[in-house]
């Protein structure tokens, strides 16, 4: 899947994005709203990582969508 359908799918996604990273609150998942670069930025907030790794996370987690 890439990531224009996860921004248009945003609310049906959420839940599988929660599922994947369960630290992620209600409010920073309605402030990505579908964001790529959001949704890393928040990642590496609350799991104290380098964006690197952030976003290999985040492409990994895509791939398996």
């Amino acid at each position: 899947m890439n990531w224009d359908r996860i921004e248009g799918n945003w609310k049906q996604v959420a839940g599988k994005v929660k599922e994947q990273w369960g630290k992620l609150t209600e409010d920073d998942i309605t402030v990505i709203g579908g964001k790529q670069e959001q949704l890393v930025g928040r990642i590496q907030e609350r799991y104290g990582l380098a964006k690197d790794e952030a976003e290999r996370q985040v492409n990994t987690w895509i791939g398996r969508l």
